[in-house]
């Protein structure tokens, strides 16, 4: 095959920041996109209509060129009144909740996952049909954090059974088992924890730009993603966690958590595809099931690639923003031809 189409593709978890680095980075992914369930933990956090707003409009104005839509989220909060998420429902795609300090500008996250503590807020987002996102680590060992966070979905999937529960960027073959387990539990997966493992990253030279929170784990563990994804297991979605932070954060003592693959995404998805004889599902993988999942009509669009191979950029800058994508001086198989609205 020379050539091969997406319809419409969704990111059903992106990072956009703001100011200038959103400016760099929101067309990277309105370029391709029709869709993008954007992260709310900015700093401060979006917990506000007025903040959700003000932010969309932000996010239309940097993707301006482009014909996309930003589907908005709100910072898990326990004090969310039924009032305040009936007014508001309309609004956003979803409530993301963050264990306290668990990744990046989570510090005023959720300090217990009680069901009990939760379950003012859980019980009006059930009753309103507001989906609940969840970053699922605890602070154990870090190489455990997402497998010792499993008994937790199971105990909010139990006690909300009408309550749809997205887990996020799974990275462990437990998590991809749990899926099958529960009726109201999805989950979306990145591209590069399907692509890579912990020895990717600190197996050699440490490569601080697949350094990621939740860490890349063990090939068992790529492996059973990969399997579902390969498969476009109906309950699982593309999520990019796209997460682009400045060079001179990444390549520095501290390094910070994220990987940037929004502009390289389409490309190498079909290329994972392609080499696993499985091009059939990826338009489920990379739209259909989130249209399903969460009933959505998006915007018509058409990315058709082309069988040629594609340079990836060193970096991307916009005024003094400079962020590094994977695969940074690499060549992808494949190219991004034409966008049809």
């Amino acid at each position: 095959m020379e050539t091969f189409e997406i319809d419409s593709a969704l990111d059903m978890h992106l990072h956009l920041r703001d100011g200038e680095m959103l400016k760099l980075v929101g067309p990277l992914t309105s370029e391709t996109f029709s869709g993008a369930l954007i992260m709310p933990n900015l700093v401060p956090p979006v917990t506000t209509k007025e903040a959700m707003l003000e932010y969309k409009q932000r996010i239309n104005e940097a993707c301006s060129e482009d014909k996309f839509e930003p589907h908005l989220t709100l910072f898990f909060q326990n004090d969310y009144s039924y009032e305040f998420l009936e007014d508001i429902k309309d609004d956003i795609i979803g409530i993301k909740l963050y264990p306290a300090g668990i990744t990046t500008n989570s510090e005023t996250g959720v300090a217990s996952m009680d069901v009990e503590v939760l379950r003012p807020t859980l019980e009006s987002m059930s009753k309103l049909g507001i989906p609940l996102c969840i970053h699922g680590e605890t602070n154990g060992f870090v190489m455990d954090r997402e497998k010792e966070f499993m008994p937790i979905y199971e105990s909010i999937a139990k006690a909300f059974p009408d309550l749809k529960i997205i887990m996020e960027h799974i990275t462990t073959k437990d998590a991809v088992e749990l899926l099958d387990k529960y009726a109201n539990l999805y989950a979306t997966v990145t591209l590069h924890h399907l692509l890579i493992t912990l020895d990717d990253v600190a197996g050699g030279m440490l490569n601080p730009h697949l350094f990621c929170k939740p860490i890349a784990k063990r090939p068992e563990d790529r492996d059973a993603l990969l399997d579902a994804a390969l498969k476009a297991h109906p309950k699982l979605m593309f999520g990019s966690d796209s997460a682009p932070h400045p060079k001179h954060k990444k390549e520095c003592c501290g390094c910070a958590a994220g990987v940037f693959t929004s502009p390289i995404a389409l490309q190498v998805l079909t290329q994972l595809f392609e080499e696993n004889d499985s091009l059939d599902n990826l338009n489920a993988f990379v739209s259909l099931n989130a249209r399903k999942i969460y009933n959505l009509n998006p915007i018509k669009k058409t990315v058709k690639l082309v069988k040629k191979n594609f340079v990836v950029p060193a970096s991307y800058n916009y005024k003094g923003e400079n962020v590094v994508p994977m695969y940074a001086g690499e060549v992808l198989n494949w190219s991004i031809q034409t966008i049809e609205d």
